[in-house]
């Protein structure tokens, strides 16, 4: 490729004003432009948006879950020290926590709620997950064996129209058999604390109590349900649960917590994966508008294409002229796109918050979408593989008109100049 036909190819970008048709040209290049930018920002926003939800999701379901259960099939494992220290002896297994899982029914004055009751050493729990840190009043440590309190999620608390230092009775379906019947075994507890970690189906349906009171709630002895394990690397759990798998006793199982709520990030994923796809078809409708606006050129050019064939330019030349011109349509849209698609990415936080508060709306609500504000993480390898489709598709849409460009007959184009 030789400078004049870059320089040809950059001076027939820019059509001269007042002719119509080449105003018009210059109107279609200018709206493919438009269209490639749009497009590609869109993109970089919408993957970063969801690469977002995909970690936020997944740090706050892990400040509550652990990376890995080791749990009884029975429902009551006896012999936990046992197989945490099994755990203990795989290197990628940093801490262990026993804990007991069960179902109740919460009151308060005239409020009853559902909840999963989990049983936990305050001690261990803070080592294999960051409930801790989420606590909006009160403590985890102030849960002791024997004193009966009970750590509320924000939603559970404040549906019982309970707060801190306040009483709820813990009502478990396993019965008392009496001469009147089975009665279902009623406990009062006090409120130690309440904790939100920003996800709904945390904060409206868990409560923790200390692991002895929930021995003795579900009587279960010495047993617990489980035993929770915290890794050096969560994304190495599905690989460590099937080493553990061949450790443990046959009577356990192990789940990862890839396992435990795939269908929220198979979800996310399968959402992203169509997103990307719908918006690229809009760069592609955009980058192929670059079509119609190089045969209208090719058309409107085509005594010039001719005196340039009889000045000594080769077919191959012609072909670079105009793929010049269009693929620089693609690269500017491209770049304007890349550039504003990072800034929005990097202000979503702002921006949105903005709109919402403008326009009096909600757009994610917490308990639809889990979270309720617009993370976003901008990742550089999707940056470049959107800017890589976008000009591949710029550069396709322009090869035809400039192949038929090559192909005009300079005869046929003076004929009637």
């Amino acid at each position: 490729m030789t400078p004049y036909e870059i320089f040809v190819g950059l001076r027939y970008t820019r059509a001269r004003r007042g002719s119509g048709r080449n105003g018009f040209v210059s109107f279609i290049a200018f709206t493919s432009m438009a269209g490639i930018a749009l497009g590609v920002a869109a993109l970089i926003v919408v993957l970063s948006v969801m690469n977002g939800f995909q970690d936020e999701l997944r740090n706050r379901i892990l400040s509550v879950a652990s990376h890995i259960e080791v749990r009884a099939l029975s429902g009551n494992m006896e012999n936990w020290e046992a197989v945490a220290r099994i755990a203990q002896a795989n290197p990628r297994v940093r801490a262990e926590a026993p804990y007991v899982l069960g179902q109740a029914m919460l009151s308060a004055g005239d409020s009853n709620r559902g909840a999963l009751i989990r049983g936990v050493d305050p001690a261990l729990e803070d080592t294999v997950a960051d409930i801790g840190t989420h606590m909006r009043s009160g403590s985890l440590s102030a849960l002791k064996a024997g004193e009966f309190g009970i750590v509320l999620g924000a939603e559970l608390a404040r549906g019982l129209g309970v707060r801190t230092g306040d009483s709820v009775i813990v009502i478990i379906p396993q019965g008392t058999v009496t001469p009147a019947g089975t009665l279902p075994r009623v406990k009062s507890f006090h409120i130690v604390g309440v904790f939100e970690v920003g996800m709904f189906e945390f904060d409206n349906g868990l409560a923790l109590i200390q692991l002895a009171d929930a021995q003795k709630l579900y009587r279960m002895g010495d047993a617990v349900s489980g035993v929770r394990l915290k890794l050096d690397d969560l994304f190495a759990a599905p690989m460590v649960a099937r080493e553990l798998m061949a450790t443990v006793p046959i009577d356990t199982e192990v789940r990862d917590w890839t396992l435990n709520h795939a269908n929220f990030f198979r979800a996310v994923a399968i959402e992203k994966r169509v997103m990307f796809i719908i918006l690229t078809l809009i760069v592609a409708v955009a980058a192929f508008n670059i079509v119609s606006a190089q045969v209208m050129v090719v058309t409107d050019k085509q005594a010039d294409i001719a005196i340039l064939r009889t000045l000594g330019a080769s077919p191959r030349s012609i072909l670079a002229i105009f793929i010049i011109q269009g693929a620089l349509i693609g690269i500017v849209g491209t770049l304007i796109g890349v550039v504003g698609g990072i800034a929005l990415a990097l202000n979503i936080g702002i921006v949105v918050p903005a709109i919402e508060r403008t326009f009096g709306i909600q757009f994610l609500d917490k308990s639809v979408y889990y979270i309720s504000e617009l993370p976003s993480d901008l990742q550089r390898g999707d940056i470049t593989m959107i800017a890589l489709i976008a000009l591949a598709l710029a550069l396709l849409a322009t090869l035809y008109p400039s192949w038929r460009a090559a192909k005009v007959n300079p005869a046929e184009a003076l004929r009637y100049e």
